[in-house]
């Protein structure tokens, strides 16, 4: 979990995305926004959270709600169940709260974490849907300089992912034929 003034990197030897201070948990930070909407924390709320932030990945709402039932029944408590209906209300709620950030890939939703997280891009393989983290400083370069020459002031990060095939996948396409092909 991303405690307070810690800091996030990136999976990725070979794109290090750097750090970024933050100055409350997620946990605290998600509870200071329910409180402005009138919303309370939950049992529920703050075990799906605990879990999301323990460890940086890509996921889908099922593959969360998979990961929570396991846990559950590891720890054989009712208490730790998480209802399918509360994981969709609270990843739009981390979402709207900044937290999270919402991909579509291939029709599905794909979340990841964005609070205390730097900005970054993505490639997607189109065949097995791996998602790879990279920061580009000629990216970055890029991007204020196509907004300077439109007169654009960017206030906000972007989202730019670059879909093709992976290495593993391309070289599984581009392997010999053999004999018990033709079976």
């Amino acid at each position: 979990m991303i405690s307070p003034s810690s800091t996030a990197k990136s999976s990725s030897a070979k794109h290090p995305l750097g750090q970024v201070r933050v100055s409350m948990t997620p946990q605290q930070r998600f509870e200071e926004y329910l409180q402005s909407k009138g919303k309370r924390t939950t049992q529920q709320r703050r075990v799906l959270i605990d879990h999301v932030f323990a460890s940086h990945s890509h996921f889908d709402a099922d593959e969360l709600i998979d990961q929570l039932d396991a846990k559950a029944t590891e720890s054989r408590s009712s208490a730790a169940r998480v209802s399918r209906a509360t994981v969709y209300r609270a990843l739009d709620e981390l979402v709207e709260a900044g937290l999270l950030r919402k991909m579509t890939l291939g029709g599905r939703s794909v979340y990841e974490h964005d609070y205390g997280y730097p900005q970054h891009d993505h490639l997607h393989c189109e065949a097995c849907n791996q998602l790879v983290e990279f920061r580009s400083e000629a990216m970055d370069a890029l991007c204020e300089e196509v907004a300077s020459e439109n007169g654009f002031r960017l206030t906000g990060g972007r989202r730019l992912i670059l879909t093709g095939i992976c290495p593993d996948c391309a070289a599984k396409r581009h392997r010999r034929r053999s004999p018990l092909d033709l079976i």
